[in-house]
C-alpha cells in the first residue's frame, strides 16, 4: 500500500517526531513549519521535504512588541494563513495531517481534492477544556477570555476532517461526550527518545518533587503549591522545571517556602540530569491531553502521581505500580500520595523502576510511529 503524506504545525509540538516516523516509513512528503530549515533538519529531514514559514514564527514569537495590534489577533493571523499556505501543498499528496486551530482553510481544500485529512488534537475537546478553564479562573476570581473564533475554528475542524488523532482515554472521553463518533478517534500515545531521556544516579538522599512544564492555573500548579506548603516536611523540596505565569504569582506568594526551588527554563537535552535527581514526577493538571513530561520522567526512573485529566492513567498499569492517579482539585489526596512515598522510599524507588520499565517498551517515538502507520494504512485502505 502506497501512499504519500504532509505535516502541517505552527511550532513545533510532537510534528517533527512525527515526520521523522513517516520518513523511516517512506511516506513522507513534505512539513510545513514555521520553525526554520536547520532546526527541523535535526530530526534527519532533508530540505526539499521542509517548507518553512520562518516569517510566521517570527510575528508570533515577538506578538508582545507590536503595540497597535494584540497578540491574540497576531495569534490568529498566524494560524489563518499557516492553513492557508499548506494548502497550496496538497496536489501530489494522499494524506494530509495538520494541527488543530491552524487547518481550518487547508481541511476545506483537502476536501475539495479528494484527500484524506486527520486533524491532530492534543488536549481535550475545546468545549470541555474552554469550559473546565472558565471554571478554575472564576474559582480563584481571576479573568478568563478564550477566544470565540478560535472555538468555531476549532469546532468546524473537528466536524470537516475525516479523522482526529489524539494522545489519550481522556481526551476521547471528552470528545465522545461531545458528540463525535468514537469511529473518527485515532488514540496514538505520544512516545519518548531512551537516548535523550535515561536514568542517571542520584547523588543525595532528599525527597525531591519534580514539576516539569509552565506553571499555571490549568497544570493544577497551585494546588502542589498548597498541598506541599500544607505537609511541610523535612528533607524534602520541589524542583520546578519550566516558567511560571503570572497569574500563579500570588499563590507563590501565598505558600513561600526556600523548598520550592524555581529551576526556569532546561534545555531538553539538558531535562534527564534534572529527572534524575527526583524522587517522584507531580502532575495535578486540570487539563492536559498527555504531557509528555510524563513519558521523560518515568524514562528516568520517576514514578507519578497525576490526575485523571492528563493521560497518565494509560501509563499507570495498576494504582500504586507505577505511580497513582487522582482527581483534579484534590488537594488532600494528593497530600495522602505525596505523604506515602515520602514514607516510604524503598516503595517509591521500585515504583519508579517499574515506571520506566513500562515507558521503555510500547512508548518510544518508534512504537508511536509504528502505531501512526498502521492507523494510516487503515484510514487509506477504507477508502480505497
Amino acid at each position: 500500500m502506497s501512499f504519500k503524506v504532509n505535516v502541517n504545525v505552527v511550532g513545533r509540538f510532537h510534528a517533527f517526531n512525527l515526520a521523522e516516523q513517516l520518513k523511516k516509513h517512506a511516506v513522507l512528503n513534505k512539513i510545513i513549519t514555521t520553525y526554520p530549515k536547520f532546526k527541523v533538519k535535526e530530526w534527519g529531514l532533508d530540505n526539499n521535504e521542509i517548507v518553512s514559514e520562518l516569517w510566521l514564527e517570527i510575528l508570533n514569537r515577538y506578538r508582545n512588541k507590536i503595540p497597535i495590534i494584540s497578540k491574540e489577533n497576531i495569534n490568529k493571523f498566524v494560524k489563518i494563513q499557516h492553513a492557508k499556505n499548506s494548502a497550496k501543498y496538497i496536489n501530489d499528496i494522499d494524506i494530509v495531517i495538520g494541527w488543530s486551530g491552524s487547518s481550518l482553510e487547508t481541511i476545506i481544500k483537502a476536501k475539495e481534492k479528494g484527500k484524506i485529512f486527520i486533524l491532530e488534537r492534543g488536549s481535550s475537546h475545546y468545549t470541555d477544556q474552554m469550559n473546565i478553564l472558565q471554571e478554575e479562573h472564576e474559582k480563584h476570581k481571576l479573568k478568563y477570555k478564550p477566544s470565540f473564533l478560535m472555538w468555531q475554528r476549532e469546532l468546524l475542524e473537528y466536524e470537516l476532517a475525516d479523522y482526529i488523532s489524539i494522545p489519550s482515554s481522556f481526551v476521547k472521553r471528552t470528545f465522545v461526550e461531545q458528540g463525535v463518533s468514537e469511529d473518527k478517534l485515532l488514540v496514538n500515545p505520544y512516545g519518548v527518545d531512551l537516548s535523550e531521556f535515561r536514568q542517571i544516579p542520584k547523588e543525595d538522599n532528599v525527597f525531591r518533587i519534580i514539576f516539569a512544564g509552565g506553571g499555571s492555573l490549568r497544570k493544577g500548579y497551585h494546588y502542589l503549591l498548597q498541598a506541599f506548603y500544607e505537609l511541610n516536611l523535612p528533607n524534602a523540596e520541589v524542583w520546578h522545571l519550566g516558567s511560571v505565569n503570572d497569574e500563579i504569582k500570588p499563590f507563590l506568594d501565598k505558600y513561600k517556602t526556600d523548598k520550592w526551588i524555581l529551576k526556569g527554563h532546561i534545555p531538553q537535552k539538558e531535562l534527564y540530569k534534572y529527572y534524575s535527581q527526583g524522587s517522584v514526577l507531580i502532575l495535578p493538571s486540570i487539563e492536559d491531553g498527555f504531557g509528555m513530561v510524563i513519558f521523560q520522567a518515568m524514562a528516568c526512573g520517576l514514578p507519578l502521581i497525576c490526575t485523571t485529566n492528563t493521560g497518565g492513567d494509560d501509563l499507570i498499569t495498576k494504582d500504586g505500580e507505577e505511580g497513582f492517579v487522582i482527581p483534579i482539585r484534590d488537594i488532600e489526596a494528593l497530600k495522602e500520595k505525596i505523604l506515602y512515598l515520602y514514607e516510604n522510599q524503598d516503595v517509591c524507588k521500585k515504583m519508579g523502576e517499574k515506571a520506566k520499565q513500562r515507558v521503555s517498551s510500547g512508548f518510544t517515538w518508534d512504537d508511536y510511529g509504528n502505531r501512526y502507520i498502521e492507523n494510516l494504512k487503515r484510514v487509506y485502505g477504507s477508502k480505497k
